[in-house]
């Protein structure tokens, strides 16, 4: 499961970064390069688990199924957590200055 959140969040990010004609400034790259290098983490993590269980990789059990969600939605936000960061330190649009300034 959480090989396929991954790749669910990298696909969505690469549409965005694809559709966007800001994607530079908002920094999209960086967020669809996290994404696919946690993809491409449990992609090999998978031939791993597989090469050691074999067949019994492919029927976890139900509370495994749960943690392995929880996994992969801690991923997808920790990976935007770290893409805000970059965001609020880059200040592409100088929101951030603009603001702290005003006060």
């Amino acid at each position: 499961m959480t090989l396929l959140i991954a790749i669910f969040a990298a696909v969505i990010s690469t549409v965005v970064w694809y559709r966007s004609e800001d994607r530079k400034e908002m920094q999209l790259g960086t967020l669809s390069l996290m994404f696919w290098g946690a993809s491409l983490m449990w992609l090999v993590d998978a031939f791993f688990g597989y090469a050691e269980e074999g067949a019994a990789f492919f029927t976890p059990e139900a509370s495994d199924m749960l943690n392995e969600i929880y996994l992969g939605l801690s991923v997808v936000a920790l990976a935007l957590v770290i893409w805000l960061v970059i965001l609020l330190v880059k200040d592409p649009q100088g929101r951030v200055k603009a603001a702290l300034l005003r006060r």
